[in-house]
C-alpha cells in the first residue's frame, strides 16, 4: 500500500508566515522519447485529497482519480519541455526550465517552493530541495501525480502520431519492444537523440 506523505513541511512554512507554498515535481527525466513535464501545486489546507503519495507508488487508475481531485481543489500548473530542447540544453537544464515555467503558471505566485530532488529551479521566491520529497510532502506528491498523468496523456497522443513505438504503453521509456522498434524503424521526431542508445545511431530522423 502507498505510503502517504504529510503536510508537516508546509505547516512549518505557514507558521513562519509563508502563505502560498507550492510543491514542484517532474515526470519523464529518463525516457528515450517525449517531453519532460513538471507540475507545481499549491494545495488548499482545508481540502487536501486523501491518499496523496509519490505517483510511482500509485496505480494508473488511482493517479487519474487523484489528478482530478487535485485539479478540483488546488492551484495547479504544469509545463513541458520538448525532446528537441532536451537535446539542446540537456535533461537537467530542461527539467529545471519546466519546473520554473510550472511555478510561473500558477494563478497565485508562490512565496516558497518545495521541490523534489537536489536542485532548485530559477523561481522568484525562496525554496527548498527535498530529496525523496514526493514521499514526504503532500504538495510535492500532488505535483508528481499531476506531472505523471499529464505526461502519460501527452505520450498517448504521441502514440497516435507515431504508432510504431508503443508510446501509449511505455511512455517513451526504453523497454525491449521500444528499443526493438528504434532498431527496426529508426527514431521519430520526438526521440531524444542525445540519449543512449540513440546517440550511437547514424540513422536520420524521419
Amino acid at each position: 500500500m502507498a505510503n502517504a506523505a504529510d503536510f508537516s513541511l508546509e505547516a512549518e512554512l505557514h507558521t513562519a508566515g509563508r502563505r502560498a507554498v507550492a510543491g514542484i515535481d517532474e515526470a519523464g527525466r529518463g525516457p528515450l522519447a517525449g517531453p519532460v513535464v513538471a507540475a507545481a501545486v499549491i494545495l488548499n489546507p482545508a481540502a487536501i485529497p486523501d491518499g496523496l503519495a509519490d505517483s510511482k507508488t500509485l496505480s494508473a487508475t488511482r493517479r487519474e482519480t487523484l489528478f482530478e481531485a487535485i485539479l478540483a481543489t488546488a492551484d495547479v500548473a504544469f509545463a513541458a519541455v520538448s525532446a528537441r530542447v532536451i537535446d539542446e540544453i540537456n535533461i537537467r537544464q530542461a527539467t529545471l526550465r519546466a519546473m520554473a515555467r510550472a511555478a510561473a503558471g500558477l494563478l497565485n505566485p508562490p512565496d516558497f517552493v518545495l521541490v523534489d530532488g537536489r536542485d532548485l529551479p530559477p523561481v522568484n521566491c525562496d525554496g527548498k530541495a527535498v530529496i525523496g520529497g514526493d514521499g514526504k510532502s503532500v504538495s510535492i506528491a500532488a505535483a508528481s501525480i499531476v506531472a505523471k498523468v499529464a505526461r502519460d496523456r501527452m505520450m498517448a497522443e504521441a502514440a497516435r502520431a507515431y504508432p510504431s513505438y508503443g508510446f501509449d504503453s511505455n511512455a517513451g521509456y526504453g523497454t525491449a519492444t521500444h528499443r526493438a522498434a528504434i532498431e527496426t524503424r529508426g527514431p521519430c521526431p520526438i526521440h531524444r537523440m542525445t540519449f543512449s542508445p540513440l546517440r550511437q545511431l547514424s540513422l536520420p530522423v524521419d
